[in-house]
């Protein structure tokens, strides 16, 4: 790939998740398109309970830029760092393409609730019927539904292969089972 083009590169932020400022923060501010999934949690701080958002994998940001400019930012903050596929070198940080991670967040953003998963929580067994949304919000959206005992809603899985899963909230009419 060429060091110009723009790519979702696969980040880790050290820091704690109840630090002040965390990394997907300061590269908002400095003008980066940057996403990282969130959840909301109860933290007291200074004495006092507060809602806060927080991330879901406390190390994992993508970031949608040029190497070259991201370079910057990582020299200058030292908790910030690429992430690195097993196997393969230190001059190739991990990406994903720009088409999965759009429709990743496009998905994430446009669901009533999400549920995440860490690589690994979800088996098999939780993976059920293939289908295909259609109408919606996630119309041509084709998946697996989410499987669960108990479970009352219909969710379809979006994946980010080894890094995070999303079981996102679909409505009954609108799923198309797939054969």
């Amino acid at each position: 790939m060429e060091l110009s083009e723009k790519q979702w590169f696969v980040m880790r932020d050290l820091k704690r998740r109840n630090a002040n400022s965390l990394a997907v923060h300061e590269l908002a501010k400095a003008g980066l398109e940057v996403f990282t999934p969130m959840t909301q949690m109860i933290m007291t701080i200074g004495g006092r309970r507060q809602r806060r958002d927080v991330p879901v994998i406390q190390d994992l940001l993508f970031v949608h830029e040029t190497k070259a400019a991201l370079d910057q930012h990582v020299e200058r903050n030292p908790t910030l760092q690429y992430r690195y596929q097993f196997g393969k070198s230190i001059n190739e940080p991990m990406t994903v393409r720009a088409e999965e991670m759009n429709r990743f967040i496009f998905a994430v953003n446009n669901s009533a609730s999400t549920l995440y998963y860490k690589p690994g929580e979800l088996t098999k067994a939780m993976c059920g019927k293939r289908i295909r949304i259609v109408g919606g919000v996630l119309d041509s959206f084709e998946g697996c539904l989410l499987s669960m005992k108990g479970m009352r809603k219909r969710r379809l899985i979006i994946e980010l292969p080894t890094l995070i899963t999303a079981a996102v909230e679909v409505q009954p009419e609108f799923i198309q089972l797939v054969q």
